[in-house]
């Protein structure tokens, strides 16, 4: 009688050659497509290696800026010395031949990843048995390692496309309080806040923006108040990556800061009837926000560019949030500072490429709170593993509330400092703010008179 081990090892593994074929072939037929295949594909997920091979040229290809077409990928593989390994140019054109459309890129994409993911669990699954029956380790380890290889398929089936807040807006509401009207002297990105406006004309087309701060600081609620002005005031298209914090925390939170309702009473229900108006309100306006949001764990910076070009090129883009930068993944994940360096490089790349500013937020290093004079304001040097981030980036934003330390400050308990530790093309400074934090919301420290919509 065969055992398990034998069946498991005597059964091809399940694939799908002509699907391999279908998307290879209408990546070369329409070079749009590849953006679409990459959110979905990998390299691995091709069960054929000369398939798999030639895929990764186009990734090389498409991380270069080229163009990706039957003549470039060539080159590209026989640079690689793989050309004749994958059949060489004959091959590449009969994948065109076959292929006749780019229409059904998807559903061929689809059928290639489900083929891999079925892979990945037979691999699992059989390094489950065998480490099972050797029972080298206690069965609370080996349940922990199964659940965790079965939950990273798992997350990597279910990870979609960026989602527009309309669809997100079903149960929650609220009442929005315009922001300032747009000053005639800005040139770029309008954020709501005055002077920081000011002193840098909005964000400007193609710059590398980082919002960094200590936990705590409000670097979320920051980035957060700049989408919103930007979608509901200017009705710019917003592209917001979270990493942290679901899609559903995020309207959350846009949506308390829009109608100046208390989060933490949302949160829990319990806030007053009168609020119901702010929220049926603010619904309304956030609903018709141009604002997407991607909440798929643990992105690679390739992912991430595939994902930005697709929606500017199916929707427009005008800026891009990411939260946070320490949370995406580079291809070189043995060395972090190597791995910083990468996504950093590659989000100015990314800015630069699709001409809209690109705001990444980023943690800083504890060496904030060490300081012997207690000096607790962040500087350049604070930002956290690599020199690259200082480098890079066209504009640097600290974050710094004097209450996080116990500190007073002279504007009142609640001011927040942004200081502008770098500006290629501009000054430095403080601005003050106010800190709301019952709205998790900032505010301009001084707003002009004007006339609050009813409520």
């Amino acid at each position: 009688m065969a055992t398990l081990n034998d069946l498991l090892t005597s059964k091809i593994p399940p694939h799908s050659l002509e699907a391999e074929r279908a998307v290879l072939g209408a990546i070369l037929l329409e070079r749009d497509s590849l953006p679409k295949a990459i959110e979905l594909l990998r390299a691995p997920d091709f069960y054929k290696e000369g398939h798999r091979k030639i895929f990764d040229a186009m990734i090389g290809l498409f991380e270069r800026n080229e163009p990706v077409d039957l003549l470039t990928v060539s080159e590209e593989l026989r640079r690689r010395s793989e050309l004749e390994e994958v059949g060489g140019s004959a091959a590449l054109a009969g994948l065109v031949e076959e292929a006749a459309t780019a229409a059904h890129l998807l559903s061929y994409g689809g059928i290639v990843r489900e083929k891999a993911l079925l892979r990945d669990l037979i691999r699992i699954a059989t390094d489950i048995i065998g480490q099972s029956y050797e029972a080298r380790e206690e069965v609370d380890k080996l349940l922990d390692d199964a659940e965790r290889l079965i939950f990273q398929i798992s997350e990597r089936r279910m990870q979609g496309s960026a989602i527009p807040v309309r669809s997100i807006l079903k149960d929650t509401f609220e009442h929005i309080e315009r922001l300032y009207d747009r000053k005639e002297h800005i040139t770029g990105l309008a954020t709501g806040f005055a002077q920081l406006d000011e002193l840098t004309s909005g964000f400007q087309s193609s710059d590398f923006i980082i919002i960094a701060g200590r936990p705590s600081m409000g670097k979320t609620a920051f980035a957060l108040n700049i989408a919103k002005y930007a979608g509901v005031e200017d009705h710019k298209r917003v592209l917001i990556m979270s990493l942290e914090m679901s899609k559903e925390q995020l309207v959350q939170r846009l949506l308390c800061s829009e109608a100046r309702v208390n989060s933490h009473e949302v949160r829990t229900g319990r806030f007053p009837q009168r609020d119901w108006m702010r929220l049926t309100n603010a619904a309304g306006r956030l609903a018709e926000a141009p604002i997407y949001i991607d909440d798929s764990p643990a992105l690679t910076v390739l992912e991430a560019r595939a994902k930005a070009r697709r929606l500017k090129a199916e929707h427009g883009l005008d800026l891009i949030v990411i939260d946070y930068l320490q949370l995406m993944r580079g291809r070189n994940p043995e060395n972090r500072q190597q791995e910083i360096s990468e996504i950093s490089r590659s989000l100015k790349a990314l800015a630069k490429e699709l001409a809209v500013p690109v705001v990444a937020l980023s943690q800083l290093s504890r060496a904030v709170e060490a300081r012997q004079s207690k000096d607790y304001k962040p500087q350049l040097s604070d930002l956290r593993e690599s020199g690259a981030l200082e480098q890079d980036a066209d504009v640097i934003l600290f974050l710094y509330r004097p209450k996080v330390y116990g500190l007073q400050s002279d504007e009142g308990e609640n001011v927040a400092e942004v200081i502008i530790g770098k500006q290629r093309n501009g000054p430095t400074d403080t601005i003050k703010l106010t800190f709301k934090s019952e709205y998790a919301s900032f505010e301009n420290l001084a707003p002009p008179h004007r006339q609050l919509e009813p409520v």
